[in-house]
C-alpha cells in the first residue's frame, strides 16, 4: 500500500522542500514527512505536482521511459493561427532536437484561480488559452515550443499526470489517494475504496 499526495503548486513556489536563498517551498503548504515529489514544475509554473512516500512509484511516474502524458493549460501571447497549431501537433525542432508530436487544442479561460501576481494587460494585451498533451519531459519544453512557432508562455498550469487530474484543487491545496498494491510491482491502481481525502491549504 502506498500514499500519493496529489497537491496544487503554486506559482513562485519551488518543487521541493527547503531552499538557502528562502523562497517558498513544498513544506510551507504540506506538512508529511518522509514523501518526495514525482518529477517537478519549475519555479514559475502551477498546477499538479505528486509526491510519495514510496520510492518505486515516484521512480515509474516519473522516469522517462514510462512516457507518463502531461497536460498543461497555457495562456499564450496573441491568438494562435492554425499554422502554429499545426506545427505543435506534428513535432517542432529545440535545440536539443525534434519534439513528438504534440496534443493542442485552443481553449476557453480555465476555472482557475487568478494567478498573483496577474498578468499585466497594459503589457499583454491579447492572450489565449491552449490545451497541450505531451509525453515527454524536456526542461521548459512547453514554454520552449509555443516560443518557436510564436506564442510566448505566458502562464503555465499542469492540468493532468497520466490519470491524476488536479481537478478542483486550489493553489496550495492537496489530498491523499491510497493505491493498494506491493510496493515493488508495476504501477498500482487507486483503490475504489479509499479513505476520504485529506487536505490542507498553505498557511496564512
Amino acid at each position: 500500500m502506498s500514499n500519493l499526495y496529489l497537491l496544487h503548486k503554486p506559482y513562485r513556489m519551488l518543487s521541493q522542500f527547503t531552499d538557502p536563498q528562502g523562497r517558498a517551498t513544498l513544506a510551507d503548504i504540506i506538512e508529511v514527512s518522509g514523501v518526495y515529489a514525482a518529477g517537478r514544475l519549475d519555479y514559475d509554473s502551477e498546477g499538479l505536482l505528486l509526491l510519495s512516500d514510496d520510492g518505486n512509484l515516484i521512480h515509474r511516474i516519473a522516469h522517462p521511459r514510462h512516457k507518463q502524458p502531461k497536460t498543461y493549460w497555457v495562456q499564450v501571447e496573441g491568438r494562435m493561427d492554425d499554422a502554429a497549431l499545426a506545427a505543435l501537433k506534428n513535432g517542432v525542432t529545440l535545440k536539443d532536437g525534434p519534439t513528438l508530436p504534440a496534443k493542442v487544442r485552443r481553449m476557453e479561460t480555465p476555472n482557475i484561480a487568478p494567478r498573483e501576481p496577474a498578468i499585466d494587460p497594459k503589457r499583454h494585451p491579447s492572450t489565449s488559452w491552449l490545451e497541450l498533451t505531451i509525453s515527454e519531459g524536456r526542461n521548459r519544453q512547453v514554454r520552449r515550443m509555443t516560443a518557436h512557432v510564436g506564442f510566448p508562455t505566458l502562464r503555465l498550469i499542469r492540468a493532468a499526470i497520466g490519470a491524476w487530474q488536479l481537478g478542483e484543487l486550489a493553489p496550495g491545496e492537496w489530498r491523499r489517494e491510497t493505491l493498494h498494491a506491493p510496493r515493488s510491482t508495476s504501477r498500482p491502481k487507486p483503490s475504489s475504496q479509499r479513505k476520504r481525502p485529506t487536505s490542507g491549504r498553505k498557511r496564512s
